[in-house]
Formats: C-alpha cells, structure tokens, sequence
C-alpha cells in the first residue's frame, strides 16, 4: 500500500517540475519557437535598384537571425497606396510599409518640418538640418506607434505641367494632383492658388492622359519612373519641397522580436536606407536631365517674380502653425539651424575673401 507520505511527496515535485516548465514557457522567447513575419507593401516597383537592396537585406536578416525574424514585401502597389497599407496594418493584416512623409502626420505631424515651401535652398542645408533633426523625427514617430528604419531622401520637387509656369498668377491655371487623404498637402497646394485633385497615385498617369489634372509636384526620379513626363510640357526650375520617405513598422510587430534581434533588424535596415538616400540624391540628379533631353522645356521665375513666391510660401507655413498642423517648437529648431547653417556659410565666405 503506498503511504499518503509518498503520495505527498510524488504530488509536491510534480508540482515544482510543473512550475519549472511553465517558467521556462516564459522566459524562453517566442522567436525561438515561432519566426516572426513581418508583411511589409510598397507602391514602388518591384525592378527599381532599392527594392532589389531590400530583397537582399531582409534575406541578410534573415541569415542573421538564424531564421527567427522574416520579412514578406508586397511591392508595386499590390497592397493598396499608403492610406490602405495603413488601414491594413491597424487590423494586422500588414505589420508596416515604405512610405511617403506626408502620410504618416497621424503618427507624428511634425515630420511635415521638411517639406514646408521653398525654406531648403540647398542640398548642404538639407544635410545640415537632417543630421541634427532626423533623431528628433525617428523619436516622434515611435512615440506615435511606429518604428523607423530611417529616412530616405525623394528628393526636390519640382512642378511639372502641361502649360508653362515662372509666375505666381500662372498658377490659377494649374489642377495639381494631391494624394488622396493627404490634407497637409492639400491645404499648401491651395495656398497657392492651385486646385488640388486628389488622387490615388496609380490613378495619376489616367488622370493627366485625360486632362482631369495637368500639373503634378515631384523628384524627377518619381516622374520619370512612373512615366509621368510623357504627359506634361514643362518644368518650372525651383524646387519647391523637399521630399522623402520612410520605411517603418508597428511598434507593437516590432516588440514582438526579441531585443538582440531587434538591433539586427535595426543595423541592417539603417545601414541599407542611409546608402538608399545617397543613391537617391545621385538618380535625381541624373533624372533631371533625363526629362530636359527627352523634350520638357525648363522655365524659370525671373528675380522680380521670386518674391511673390516666397511670400505664398510664408503665408502658407504660418498657416500651418495656426491650425496646429504643426508646433512652433519644431519650426524653431528648423529655423535655427538654417539660420546658424547660412551663417556659418557667410562666414567661411567672408574670411576667403570671395
């Protein structure tokens, strides 16, 4: 017969061997169990050079991590343009995207600091401010829910139009396109005197064939990729925005991988979108020319009319702010660093004597 002692004691260690496993249940990550999957869409085509570098680098992360994190690209707009990839992720159908700035305002309004009108002048300014500025937009943005790998320069936009632009009354003649749900953008188009038409981006090509728009604002990369200057005249020579994307993921998909995996993740993906951002500035360059030898006449304000512009342009940002559309507070920095920026450049000027 087997006494209640042994019994007691048979039913004590089965409850500490139990305690143990659940334990170790816990504490053991689920990322040595599971891979986590990280669905991330684009509307950028699959054949464009960055998206063959992200093919690489997820497939480096991937052998870094000994398999545990994996990532799935839906390129070429398959997934919807950004507003759907967004909506998609709030029900996790997506956990993130490549992204324009302009979309994400919801997460972090402030990132809109960079592509205020006509304030870069050029791109030692650009430089200047994004390396004191770009911690500062990362922060803002994760604390809105989202993770990013960093920011890639689009480049400067210019207008593209079917009649030519150097003034600012010619711009009542102008129906822009807008993307859809991008209210910020809407609002400065209108600001200065153009109607927006908004319109997903893969409905902008049948929208200038029809004449239901015939302006667009863009880096000469993105026209020429999407074949937009096959359908417009012109382009005015002044960049009006600067522009750029971002790739990021939902915090609560990246809290999912385990905190050394995290810093793969992280490493990889800033080490290929810092080397994505150079190339960028290089393709833009090279684009512009492009659109010039294949028959798009270039304008040009003349010094009379710049002032007008500039003035739209003020009008505009301060509206921004009075809306709370965005803070003083990141205007100011930005401000400042242009200030200290054109200073430090006049003074390096003055001491060369030129």
């Amino acid at each position: 017969m087997t006494s209640f002692r042994t019994i007691s004691f048979k039913t004590m260690r089965l409850r500490k061997i139990f305690a143990v496993l659940v334990t170790m249940m816990v504490l053991v990550p689920a990322s040595q169990g599971k891979p986590i999957k990280i669905k991330i869409a684009t509307i950028s085509p699959d054949g464009l050079s960055w998206m063959k570098q992200l093919r690489v680098a997820v497939k480096e992360i991937e052998t870094k991590t000994e398999g545990r994190v994996k990532f799935k690209i839906f390129p070429g707009g398959v997934m919807g343009d950004d507003y759907v990839v967004l909506r998609k992720m709030k029900i996790d159908q997506l956990q993130g995207g490549g992204f324009a700035a302009g979309s994400l305002t919801r997460f972090y309004p402030d990132l809109q600091v960079y592509n205020l009108p006509l304030q870069f002048q050029s791109f030692a300014e650009v430089d200047y401010v994004r390396k004191r500025m770009d911690q500062r937009i990362n922060k803002g943005l994760e604390d809105g829910g989202l993770t990013s790998f960093g920011l890639t320069e689009t480049g400067f936009a210019y207008l593209l139009s079917k009649e030519p632009v150097t003034t600012v009354a010619d711009l009542k003649k102008l129906k822009a396109w807008v993307p859809t749900g991008d209210f910020i953008s809407a609002d400065l188009i209108k600001s200065f005197g153009i109607s927006p038409i908004p319109l997903h981006i893969t409905d902008v090509l049948a929208g200038l064939q029809t004449g239901l728009i015939n302006a667009v604002v863009v880096p000469p990369l993105v026209a020429l990729a999407l074949q937009w200057h096959n359908h417009v005249e012109y382009m005015m020579n002044l960049p009006l925005l600067y522009i750029y994307s971002i790739m990021a993921v939902d915090n609560k998909a990246f809290a999912k991988i385990t905190e050394p995996d995290q810093q793969i993740v992280l490493q990889v993906m800033n080490e290929l979108y810092s080397k994505i951002d150079a190339e960028n500035r290089i393709d833009n360059r090279e684009a512009y020319d492009v659109l010039i030898s294949q028959g798009i006449t270039v304008t040009t304000p003349g010094p009379e009319d710049v002032p007008a512009w500039q003035e739209l342009a003020s009008k505009s940002i301060a509206r921004l702010v009075e809306s709370g559309k965005i803070t003083s507070e990141s205007l100011e920095i930005y401000n400042a660093l242009l200030i200290e920026f054109r200073q430090q450049v006049s003074s390096q000027a003055g001491a060369s004597g030129e």
